[in-house]
C-alpha cells in the first residue's frame, strides 16, 4: 500500500516529515526522526521523501494515518493530512 503525502511547494530545504498511525484512539509513530518505528521498521519505507509504502499489509494496519509536514522557513510552517486505510 502506498499512502501519498504530497508537498506542493516549500522554501524549506528539508522539511520535517512525520507519519503517525491512529487506531482505537491510540496514536503511534510510523516514521519519526527520519526512521521507521516499531514493526514498520522491517516492512515500510518512505518514497519520494514523503509517501509511505507499507509492505505485507494486514487487517492490523487498518487505521487513520497522519502525515505531518513542518517547514519552518515557509509562511505556513506546519500542515497535515489524514488518510483512512482499510485493509479487507
Amino acid at each position: 500500500v502506498e499512502l501519498s503525502c504530497i508537498i506542493k511547494s516549500t522554501v524549506t530545504l528539508n522539511p520535517r516529515i512525520e507519519w503517525k498511525k491512529i487506531r482505537d484512539g491510540e496514536t503511534s509513530y510510523v516514521f519519526f526522526d527520519n526512521k521507521m518505528q516499531g514493526d514498520f521498521a522491517t516492512r515500510a519505507e518512505i518514497l519520494s521523501q514523503t509517501s509511505l509504502m507499507i509492505k505485507n499489509t494486514t487487517r492490523m494496519d487498518t487505521a487513520t494515518y497522519r502525515c505531518e509536514v513542518a517547514a519552518l522557513s515557509d509562511t505556513k510552517t506546519i500542515d497535515e493530512i489524514n488518510i483512512q486505510l482499510t485493509v479487507q
